[in-house]
């Protein structure tokens, strides 16, 4: 096995790694990403081909490792990942709780992979779903499809999601095996036709990306701010429709919890930044309290006949 590129990055400020990659984790279960012990790990394809991306904070420094044939490319683009990019410059808390927030969470930022199908694939998995079955289908999807990540990572148990041209040949019975209705399984099709193209999109504005994926039959408001979100570190990105950001913000904030229409009226005047509420929301912990059993997964395998 061939030794690892490294890379050795001091940002002059404190960097909550953990915290920061975890926002592209999808669930506690996500193959594609691991924590161990303080290292964080994770496996991704890159235009340049899988790469594993070993992570270790320092208190001045974030030492990270990469093998495989996309090692240089998550190097070159450890900073944006970890956040470097994301520019809070114009933004204004206003109200008290964003401000407690920010105050306890200095060093928290977006981070951005640069990844737009990495990102689109769970995205539209997790349509209209209970979290548990979204995540479980995504893990199936990347167990059974994609590859186990270049060098150490493959030891690690940690995946490589699979490439556009194998999500577009998954057999539809297939799907309903991983618990991916035919309505997402159809979205996320369409979407891998488009293969590489899409990672065209990770150095133009928000919203051409925006505009190109709501372009996808099956792709709309929520889908396309997930992505952004992850992909470009958007920080406009708001996830209308979600079944729980628009009432928990409301409720954090206004005592009141909020339907997407009082959420958007609400969140205007943070427009082109609208979505550091949330994300500071989130930082904070804040969440209505939750009522009632929880929703259960539903089951898109067709029923056996009696007997069968």
């Amino acid at each position: 096995m061939a030794g690892p590129r490294t890379r050795v990055w001091r940002p002059g400020r404190p960097v909550p790694v953990r915290r920061i990659v975890g926002q592209q984790r999808r669930g506690g279960g996500d193959p594609t990403q691991r924590v161990i012990g303080e290292t964080v790990w994770r496996g991704s394809r890159t235009p340049d081909g899988p790469a594993t991306l070993a992570l270790s904070p320092g208190p001045d420094r974030v030492e990270a490792r990469a093998w495989g044939s996309g090692a240089d490319w998550v190097l070159d683009r450890l900073p944006a990942l970890l956040g470097d990019a994301d520019d809070w410059t114009g933004f204004e808390p206003r109200h008290p709780v964003l401000v407690e927030a920010q105050r306890r969470h200095p060093h928290l930022r977006l981070g951005r992979t640069g990844l737009v199908f990495e990102a689109l694939m769970p995205s539209i998995i997790e349509q209209k779903v209970t979290g548990q079955e979204a995540f479980a289908g995504y893990g199936a999807l990347v167990r059974r499809y994609g590859e186990p990540a270049p060098g150490p990572g493959a030891d690690r148990r940690l995946w490589v999601a699979p490439a556009p041209a194998t999500v577009v040949g998954v057999p539809s019975w297939a799907w309903l095996e991983l618990h991916v209705d035919p309505a997402r399984s159809a979205a996320l099709v369409r979407a891998a036709e488009r293969g590489a193209a899409w990672e065209r999109f990770a150095d133009r504005p928000a919203g051409e990306l925006d505009r190109a994926l709501r372009s996808i039959r099956g792709i709309g408001v929520w889908t396309s701010a997930e992505v952004r979100a992850r992909a470009l570190g958007d920080p406009d990105a708001v996830s209308f429709g979600d079944y729980h950001v628009a009432r928990d913000v409301g409720w954090a904030l206004t005592g009141e919890e909020f339907d997407d229409r009082r959420l958007a009226e609400f969140l205007e005047p943070w427009r082109p930044q609208r979505g550091r509420v949330p994300f500071l929301v989130g930082a904070a912990g804040l969440h209505r309290p939750r009522r009632g059993p929880r929703m259960a997964p539903r089951n898109h395998l067709p029923r056996r006949a009696p007997g069968g």
